[in-house]
């Protein structure tokens, strides 16, 4: 028996446990972070029209309503050919994504800011890990690294960079009881499943190095739509359509 390639193997085996175990403690916190109240917390009518258009809540409810700001800030090398694919030099076992800390150690010196960025496993893909650059703690949904992914290994990656420039007046966002409840009632259509309810920034990306991204709520359906809502305004975004949802009753 080729005993240092058993160990190698044993090591392996014990470092991917290790990175499983991570990951579900991750998502332990994750869910405590955004404490799930059930769906009680929507509004009797909601509730009713909920049942009656059979949609189904399949994600935890955030409880949280903290005061952010918009963001005013620079998005590198959209003006210079482009973001670019980049191929690792030393490619990495593809279940270190789970390990923040353990995926900053083996790829920091190959991506800039890594430590900057979030994994989003709702966004991800099939091989194509996603993540997220946060600020304060925060994702913004228009600022991704992608890590291309085959055969278990972490092959290379697609970078975007920012660079934050100012913030404005902090203002307590709406509650995401209230936006589930106005989508259900404006949006949503029959048999409906919300598999995911995230707060972050958002905004239009237009043609400019100088950007604005405002604190939004994610709300990702489980056949793939997306609806980001301004959690200070209430407008609805989608990937073709910009409207406002009417939130004059929520912001009472």
């Amino acid at each position: 028996m080729d005993w240092g390639r058993a160990k190698s193997v044993l090591i392996f085996a014990f470092l991917l446990l290790n990175v499983l175990l991570g990951y579900n403690i991750w998502t332990d916190v994750r869910e405590g972070l955004y404490e799930s109240v059930d769906s009680a917390e929507l509004p009797p009518d909601k509730l009713q029209l909920m049942q009656q258009k059979r949609i189904s809540l399949a994600a935890n409810l955030p409880i949280h309503t903290p005061e952010l700001a918009d963001l005013t800030y620079i998005l590198r090398g959209h003006h210079d050919g482009g973001i670019k694919k980049v191929k690792l030099a030393h490619p990495v076992n593809s279940a270190l994504v789970f390990s923040k800390t353990e995926l900053v150690k083996e790829l920091s010196d190959q991506i800039d800011d890594l430590n900057k960025y979030v994994y989003d496993l709702p966004s991800s893909r099939d091989g194509v890990f996603v993540l997220y650059r946060t600020v304060d703690g925060y994702p913004m949904f228009n600022v991704k690294l992608e890590l291309f992914n085959s055969n278990l290994k972490i092959t290379g990656f697609q970078q975007e960079r920012m660079e934050l420039v100012s913030t404005g007046e902090a203002k307590q966002v709406i509650p995401a009881s209230k936006i589930i409840a106005s989508l259900i009632e404006t949006y949503l259509e029959d048999g409906t499943t919300i598999s995911d309810i995230q707060l972050g920034y958002h905004g239009q990306v237009f043609d400019s190095d100088k950007q604005v991204s405002a604190p939004t709520w994610r709300v990702m359906l489980e056949d793939g739509k997306v609806f980001y809502v301004n959690a200070i305004s209430g407008e609805v975004t989608t990937d073709a359509v910009e409207q406002s949802v009417g939130f004059d009753e929520v912001k009472q």
